[in-house]
Order: structure tokens, then C-alpha cells, then sequence
């Protein structure tokens, strides 16, 4: 008997519709300027953009978003282009999601659930997909009474993959033990990393966490850095999820973990910030931060403000920073020469990670900031603080002079070490002190 075999088709692709509310209150940033980067998301998140609409309003509608008659308007452009999705540019109230749903009879998006499906693509590790989920549920929780329940499960599509697919028929009180299960397994992913951690700094290797706005080159800089593909790269929003850590040459023999963080946006969901503290968490734990900013964008200081909103959220706001003008060659001809050194102007360098322009003057200026960390030391230890002594040659610039009782350490270390290098001064001092 002839087989037949089953052909899995694609579903096809959701056609959206944008909204967004201009209320003034968001300075450098127009309803326009705004719907410009959603239409990247809906993009990213596989979505054929069809339209878009924004209105100019005092305050956003309590029940309609837009108001009632620019909400009704848009059965007219339902009918004019097709689409299957309304995405509004910001996070609805449930019953305004509902109100759409009920007008419109089509699904409806925020801001939030699209970077949020977007994360549910790209996470890559068990743990990316386990603060992804987290984050879904959190999200989901106060909509569940208007989830899609006229999707079939299997029905797919943007803003349904991950857990939104297996938690449709779910009561509040399941979601709230899931959320608690999983926010126990999160901590134990926050654990291992501080173990990670701690290994590291045994080590004495400084660390670099490079963070920006999305899409500004930051892993194609953390590959330039390295020399190899260390970390995926694609011209898109988020393709980076999880973090990538490799060590990378400084200059003056210098060495460092570099980190490849996920990236940030304009209206950052608080979900995503809470569930992915663990994995941001390397941006506290960083002796520096690298700031990737892309020169080419109009945007640049508007993004960089996001950027500076979420740092110091996460307590790391005050950290040293480097600033690393990317994608410099796009505004500079001169920046295609992957030779030139590039100019570095205060706390900023110009770059191209495509080009190699500017890498070495960036390597230069790393190394250079992270020797201002390190502090002076004037210490004597004894003879059998070998292992300590072997790690001091290792991990600083410093003189080291064998007398008759003792051996005299001097020079700049980092603080870890000089911390370390005054308590055993201080044990042999006293030690010293009760044999006489």
C-alpha cells in the first residue's frame, strides 16, 4: 500500500496594525518616532506590518486607549488592509485589550506581549527560557479572564508561543504556584551564577559588562574584541537573549572578562527586568560597564537615557563606564579604515566593530580604566604567603623585594587583592608581635 506522510505548514503571517497615543509626556520621542520601532518588534517578531495610526491626546483613554471614535475608525482600516493583529505601543489595561477584541474581533497586542513573544523566540538556554517564561506568566496573570480563547491551542502566532500556548485554560491560582515554582528555580540560576562569580574573582580576572539599546552592535563588538564569533549577530531586535562571556587582551598585557548583556528598548516590559535580575546581575557584578551606543541612530541620546533608566534600576547607574560610539563607519568615511586608530574624546571612543576602526584605542582605554580601580599597596608577608605572592605577581604592577624576616610587596593591585594583600600584613604584623 503507498505511504503518505504528514506536511507540517507554516500558519500564515499575522498581518499588523499599529496604534500609539501622543501625549507629550515622553520628551525626544514622537507617537511617530515610537510606532518607527514597533514596527521593527512586529517585524522581528515575524509580522508583515500593514498600517499605523497615532493619535495626539492629553491622556490616554481609560477604556479605549485611543479615543472612542479613532477606536471605531479602525473597522474601516481593518477592512481597507486585512490585518489579523492590533498592536498598541503601549501596555493596555486589560479592559482595553478586551474593548478591541470586542470591536475588532481580531487579536490584540501591547508593547509588552510583543517583546515578550520575541524573548519567547530567542531564548536559547534553559535559563533564557525559564526567565522568559516567568516573565510571560507575570504578564498573563492580570489578563487572564480575555486571553484568546478563540485560538485553538495549536493555532500559534505572535504573542501565543511559550507558555502562552499551554496556560490558555488555566486558573489564577495555578499560574501563581507555576510563578512561585519558577521564581525558586530563578534564584537557584542567581546562586550558581554568584558561585561563578566567586570562583572568578579568586581568580582576580576584572570583568566588563557591555550594555546599550538594542540592535547597537554589542555582540559584534564583543566579537570584534575577541577576534572570533563569540556571540550570534543579526541585524535584528533582541537577537542576543542570553549572555555570552569570553576573555579578551586589554592593552599593557592587560586581560578581561568581557559579557555580552541583553540589550535594552524604549519602554522595557518591568516583567522582563524582574525575571532576567539574575542574568543582569553581571552588570552589578562588573568591575566596568561598556556602553555600546550606535552613532548612526538619530536616536542615540534618547537611547542612551533608556539605557542610563534601566542601569539605575538595577543599582548600576554609578558604575565606571566606558562609552563606545559604534558603527561609526556609516556617518565617517574615514572610519572604513579598519587600520586608524580612532579618536577617543573624554569618556567616549569612536568605533566600527564591522571595520576594526577605533578597537585598539578601545582596548587601550578599557585597560586604562580599569587600572584607575586598582589601589596602592605597602605590605610585608611572610615567606609562606607563597600562594598569595604568586597571585600579586600575576594579577599587578607591583615591586617584590625578600628581606631576612619577610617579603616587602609594593605597588597597585586590584581591590580584591589589596584588601586581601593588608588583612595577611595585618595577621603577620600580630603574629609577630606575640612571639616577642
Amino acid at each position: 500500500m503507498p505511504t503518505t506522510s504528514m506536511i507540517e505548514l507554516a500558519p500564515p503571517q499575522e498581518r499588523a496594525f499599529l496604534v500609539a497615543v501622543d501625549t507629550g509626556d515622553d520628551p525626544g520621542w514622537s507617537a511617530e518616532d515610537s510606532l518607527e520601532e514597533l514596527a521593527a518588534l512586529a517585524t522581528t517578531a515575524g509580522a508583515e506590518v500593514v498600517g499605523a495610526e497615532w493619535q495626539n491626546r492629553r491622556h490616554v483613554d481609560p477604556n479605549w486607549y485611543l479615543g472612542k471614535g479613532k477606536a471605531e475608525e479602525l473597522v474601516q482600516a481593518k477592512g481597507e488592509t486585512g490585518f489579523t493583529l492590533l498592536v498598541a505601543d503601549d501596555e493596555l489595561k486589560p479592559n482595553q485589550q478586551k474593548a478591541f477584541e470586542e470591536l475588532l474581533k481580531v487579536k490584540v497586542l501591547d508593547r509588552s506581549g510583543l517583546i515578550l513573544d520575541i524573548f519567547a523566540q530567542h531564548a536559547q538556554t534553559h535559563e533564557g527560557r525559564l526567565q522568559v517564561e516567568l516573565a510571560q506568566l507575570e504578564y498573563q496573570l492580570p489578563r487572564l479572564t480575555r486571553l484568546w480563547t478563540h485560538l485553538s491551542r495549536t493555532g500559534g502566532g505572535i504573542g501565543t508561543r511559550g507558555p502562552g500556548e499551554t496556560q490558555l485554560e488555566t486558573d489564577r491560582r495555578v499560574i501563581r504556584d507555576k510563578i512561585r515554582k519558577l521564581k525558586e528555580r530563578v534564584e537557584v540560576v542567581r546562586r550558581q551564577r554568584e558561585t561563578t562569580a566567586r570562583s572568578r574573582d579568586r581568580r582576580l580576572v576584572p570583568t566588563v559588562a557591555i550594555v546599550g539599546y538594542t540592535n547597537a552592535g554589542k555582540s559584534s563588538m564583543l566579537n570584534a574584541l575577541v577576534g572570533a564569533e563569540a556571540a550570534k549577530v543579526e541585524d535584528q531586535l533582541f537577537a542576543t537573549l542570553d549572555p555570552t562571556s569570553r576573555a579578551v587582551k586589554l592593552g599593557d598585557g592587560q586581560s578581561a572578562i568581557v559579557t555580552d548583556t541583553v540589550g535594552f528598548i524604549h519602554k522595557l516590559p518591568h516583567q522582563l527586568v524582574d525575571a532576567f535580575r539574575a542574568t543582569l546581575e553581571e552588570v552589578n557584578r562588573a568591575d566596568v560597564l561598556l556602553e555600546v551606543v550606535d552613532a548612526s541612530d538619530r536616536h542615540r541620546q534618547e537611547h542612551r537615557t533608556t539605557v542610563q533608566a534601566v542601569l539605575t534600576e538595577l543599582g548600576a547607574g554609578d558604575k565606571p563606564r566606558l562609552v563606545a560610539y559604534n558603527k561609526t563607519d556609516l556617518i565617517d568615511p574615514a572610519a572604513t579604515d579598519g587600520d586608524r586608530p580612532g579618536p577617543a574624546v573624554g569618556e567616549a571612543v569612536h568605533v566600527s566593530a564591522l571595520t576594526g576602526y577605533g578597537l585598539e584605542t578601545l582596548r587601550a582605554r578599557l585597560s586604562a580604566l580599569l587600572a584607575e580601580l586598582w589601589e596602592d599597596v605597602d605590605v610585608a608577608l611572610p615567606y609562606a604567603a607563597g600562594e598569595l605572592l604568586a597571585r600579586v605577581r600575576e594579577r599587578g604592577t607591583v615591586e617584590v623585594s625578600y628581606r631576612a624576616r619577610d617579603v616587602r610587596v609594593k605597588g597597585r593591585v586590584v581591590p580584591s587583592l589589596a584588601s586581601e594583600l593588608r588583612a595577611a600584613a595585618e595577621a603577620w604584623r600580630a603574629g609577630a608581635r606575640n612571639e616577642t
